[in-house]
């Protein structure tokens, strides 16, 4: 039986939390930071900070015209965790007040898309 993967060979441990966390545009993965409980953010964090140094090199050493789907859901779980990692490292017990602030900041345009 084969198992379709959303993920490069090589990230096989992040595919649980790609269909939550590989998601396109900034609003969309500020909302699902603002709508995850702490839980979900943390096992994010704990399973894809430590693939950060090695998910930016595999991605660099392709480069943006060489990325296969499998390597823009990489690219967005992994600016989905520069989401996380604020609510993680820097807001931490803070967050369900930060994100009930961020509910009335709406993000209506980005560089490039992203």
């Amino acid at each position: 039986m084969s198992t379709q993967t959303m993920l490069p060979e090589s990230f096989t441990a992040l595919e649980p939390f790609a269909v939550d966390w590989a998601l396109t545009g900034s609003a969309a993965r500020a909302a699902r930071r603002g709508s995850s409980t702490a839980e979900e953010r943390q096992a994010f964090y704990a399973a894809a900070a430590g693939e950060l140094p090695r998910a930016l090199d595999y991605l660099d050493g392709k480069g943006f015209d060489a990325f296969d789907a499998a390597d823009e859901r990489l690219m967005a779980m992994m600016l989905s965790l520069g989401h996380v990692a604020l609510a993680v490292e820097q807001q931490k017990d803070a967050e369900p007040r930060h994100a009930r602030d961020r509910a009335h900041m709406q993000i209506t345009k980005t560089p490039a898309g992203a």
